[in-house]
C-alpha cells in the first residue's frame, strides 16, 4: 500500500460529518487508537456501542478500501510521535514562541497533508495536466494565491496556465474550452460556491477538473473528477484559512509540478532553461 498513514487525520476531519453510529466507531478510534487497531470489525462494533456494519460504513464513508486499510493507517499514525496540536498566539506573546508556533503548526499542516495525499488521484492529475491544452485554475482569497502561484510555475515550462480570482472572468474562457483542457478548483473549505460554480461548469463542457481541498465530502470534490487534499485540521483562530493552509495548497501545486517535470525532464529543463535565460536577459 502506497500509503500508511493518515488514518486519524482522516477521521477527525471527517468525524463531525459522519451519521450518529460512524461517529461513535470513529471517536472509539480517535480515542484509543492502539486499542482499535488490534480490533476485528465486530469487536470495535462492541467497544463502541454500534455494530460491525455501522464499522464498515465508516469506511466507506471515509473513502478507505475496508477496516483493513483503514487500521493500518492508524497503525502508520502511531509511528511517529508528531502527535502536534495546532497552537494560537496569545497576546503579548514574545516573537520566539510565536515564530516558533506559526513554524509547528506549518509543519504539522504540510505533515497531515503528505498523509492523505492520493498517488493515484495524483498521477491521474499529472497526466491530465501533462497532456493539456490548457489549464485554468481558480480560487478566492487566500486560494487565489495559490491558484496563481500554479500559473507562473506551469507557464515556466511552456504551459497554457491562467489563473482567475473574478469566477466572471474565469467562466467566460472556460466556456470557450473543452475536452483536453483542464480547470483545478482550489479551495479549503471545498464549499466556496464560486469554485464550485466554475468546476460545475467546466464538467458540462468535458473538460477535466482536478480538486485541491479538504478530505471528505463538500462542493467542489461533487464535480472534481481528480481529488487532492490538503489538511483541514482545526484552524486557530489567526490560522483560519490563510496560513498552514495556504502553505499545504501551495505544497500541493509544488507536488502537481514536480511530479510532471519529472516524467517530462528533458523538456521541463529546456523550458526552465529559457525562462531563465529570459529573465536574465531584462537584468543585463
Amino acid at each position: 500500500m502506497a500509503h500508511v498513514k493518515g488514518g486519524l487525520v482522516i477521521l477527525k476531519e471527517m468525524v463531525n460529518s459522519l451519521s450518529p453510529s460512524e461517529r461513535k466507531v470513529a471517536t472509539y478510534i480517535i480515542d484509543h487508537p492502539q486499542e482499535a487497531i488490534h480490533l476485528t470489525a465486530l469487536g470495535l462494533g462492541e467497544k463502541s456501542n454500534t455494530s460491525s456494519a455501522a464499522v464498515i460504513r465508516l469506511c466507506k464513508s471515509l473513502g478507505v478500501k475496508g477496516f483493513q486499510e483503514l487500521k493500518i493507517r492508524v497503525a502508520g499514525d502511531l509511528q511517529t510521535d508528531d502527535a502536534t496540536v495546532y497552537r494560537d498566539i496569545e497576546p503579548n506573546e514574545t516573537y520566539k514562541s510565536i515564530i516558533d508556533k506559526v513554524t509547528a503548526n506549518t509543519v504539522q499542516t504540510l505533515k497531515e497533508t503528505v498523509d492523505i495525499i492520493d498517488e493515484n488521484q495524483l498521477k491521474k492529475a499529472v497526466e491530465a495536466l501533462a497532456n493539456a491544452n490548457s489549464i485554468v485554475l481558480a480560487g478566492v482569497g487566500a486560494s487565489y494565491i495559490a491558484a496563481k502561484d500554479g500559473e507562473q510555475k506551469f507557464q515556466r515550462i511552456d504551459k497554457n496556465a491562467y489563473s482567475f480570482s473574478d469566477i466572471h472572468l474565469a467562466a467566460t474562457l472556460i466556456a470557450n474550452k473543452g475536452k483536453g483542457d483542464v480547470v483545478i478548483g482550489i479551495s479549503f473549505s471545498g464549499d466556496t460556491q464560486e469554485v464550485a460554480k466554475l468546476l460545475q461548469l467546466a464538467k458540462q463542457r468535458d473538460i477535466t477538473t482536478i480538486g485541491i481541498t479538504k478530505y471528505g465530502n463538500s462542493l467542489v470534490s461533487q464535480y472534481a473528477d481528480i481529488l487532492l487534499h490538503t489538511s483541514a485540521a482545526k484552524e486557530a483562530t489567526f490560522r483560519s484559512g490563510a496560513t498552514s493552509s495556504r502553505i499545504a495548497q501551495l505544497h500541493v501545486v509544488d507536488m502537481l509540478l514536480m511530479c510532471l517535470a519529472s516524467n517530462h525532464y528533458e523538456e521541463t529543463i529546456q523550458h526552465l532553461d529559457a525562462s531563465r535565460e529570459a529573465v536574465m536577459f531584462l537584468r543585463d
